[in-house]
């Protein structure tokens, strides 16, 4: 199943309320709260896409920038200092940065995923 919809470079979350019996979420990787909802998926989708729309034209009227998802930058917390030990040796042993690294394993392996 896939709980996410894109839209103009945003990804949103798609949830669930049993209770109140509707479909929301919201946008994901930015610090800004865009949430949207809907009664069936058509208005979920309608709503997520209005609420993307109605956050990029009062970033305009406001003259700030939108923020931007997934600029490429994150913190890499490993479960173990080993892993990050071993990490870093194979990278400097390899003529790499630890970040250069990092980023080679993530594209390779997903990668094969798509493969």
């Amino acid at each position: 199943m896939n709980n996410i919809m894109q839209y103009k470079g945003y990804i949103g979350s798609v949830e669930f309320s049993e209770k109140n019996k509707v479909l929301f979420g919201k946008v994901q990787g930015i610090r800004s709260l865009i949430s949207y909802e809907g009664t069936t998926v058509q208005e979920l989708l309608d709503d997520f896409h209005g609420a993307v729309d109605d956050y990029l034209a009062l970033c305009e009227a406001e003259g700030t920038e939108p923020e931007v998802a997934y600029k490429g930058s994150l913190n890499v917390r490993f479960k173990s200092p080993d892993t990050h030990r071993r990490a870093a040796i194979y990278a400097m042993t390899h003529d790499q940065t630890i970040n250069g690294f990092i980023d080679e394993c993530v594209v390779e392996r997903l990668d094969a995923l798509q493969a």
